[in-house]
């Protein structure tokens, strides 16, 4: 990767625990030795979610054990707001920038801008495919095999019963679409095998937001009163569902199936309000990004993909995990 001197001298670091909603930055001074290598920056679709914020702070921590610097910046689910970023990345001539698209196709445009400034351009858990921009590498979760993972989990939670089942879906997101389709071919072949079908009878947008996601659930119970489980794509829409299914008085009949292992959706785990998880681990996913950063930067070849799979994470994991209360 051709060297750039970098005029920037701002780390981003978005803090464990913080809600920003902006593009808020704080100094951080690389931990490595030597004279920095330059500035990677880094546009997340939003750190209102914990997952990405873990990812920014790990990319900052790991980064700067190789002296580089990060500029971590939430997009906010704005399009706009992150071609502003890339705009201004390249402007400072950053050494490599890593995005995690607000939308995978309207994102393509922007990256040929960094192409052809000879930026390299990572993306991290949504991916951009478009023919024409070039990615070095997308670090993502195996969000097809998290998505039969959740039809295992649903399908052991039913417990040789059959049923009908909802999914909150999030579907501007390529990542969501795998989950889902990989949750459906899971279920398929069970009921390929079994008598007693487990039955897809609604998917509904769920934003991969709690508010949405409970909102989608009371509209699924109007029309579905025998409803006996729910897949939501991540932990804010499963958490979302539950507090739905507990004003409606029925939490405790219909299985709810998360995905992510956000703090708050394993403690909810634990307590018995979401049956299961298959748990991303975003911190490796920021730690493999500056590793596939740094190959590239020494020439070395970058694998065009890496998927990093999940874990199905029950009560019992819960129970003994030593990081909840």
């Amino acid at each position: 990767m051709k060297s750039f001197q970098i005029a920037i001298a701002t780390v981003a670091l978005c803090i464990a625990g913080c809600s920003p909603t902006s593009d808020d930055t704080s100094n951080v001074t690389p931990s490595g030795q030597g004279e920095s290598r330059g500035t990677i920056g880094v546009s997340l679709l939003t750190l209102q979610n914990p997952f990405f914020q873990v990812i920014g702070d790990n990319i900052t921590v790991e980064a700067a054990k190789h002296n580089y610097d990060v500029v971590v910046l939430s997009a906010d689910d704005d399009i706009v707001k992150q071609g502003n970023h890339v705009k201004d990345f390249i402007v400072q001539n950053a050494s490599a920038i890593v995005l995690s698209p607000c939308k995978s196709d309207a994102i393509g445009p922007i990256i040929k801008e960094a192409n052809a400034a000879g930026i390299p351009v990572f993306t991290v858990d949504i991916p951009c495919r478009l023919p024409d921009v070039e990615i070095v590498s997308q670090i993502a979760t195996d969000n097809y095999g998290g998505g039969r993972e959740a039809a295992t989990g649903m399908i052991e939670a039913f417990d040789g019963k059959g049923g009908d089942v909802a999914i909150l879906h999030f579907a501007q997101a390529e990542s969501c679409q795998l989950r889902v389709q990989g949750f459906l071919d899971g279920i398929n072949e069970h009921n390929e095998k079994m008598e007693n079908k487990i039955n897809v009878v609604a998917t509904l947008e769920g934003g991969g937001k709690r508010e949405i996601g409970g909102k989608a659930t009371e509209d699924i119970l109007q029309s579905n009163p025998n409803l006996a489980g729910i897949f939501a794509i991540n932990d804010p829409s499963a958490l979302g569902a539950r507090a739905a299914l507990e004003k409606a008085g029925v939490a405790d009949q219909i299985v709810i199936i998360g995905f992510d292992g956000q703090p708050e959706g394993k403690q909810a785990i634990k307590e018995g309000k979401i049956y299961a998880d298959p748990i991303q681990f975003p911190a490796k996913m920021g730690v493999e990004i500056v590793n596939a950063i740094v190959a590239n930067s020494k020439g070395e070849e970058v694998e065009s993909e890496i998927l990093i799979p999940t874990y199905l994470y029950r009560q019992a994991d819960g129970l003994k995990d030593p990081e909840l209360q």
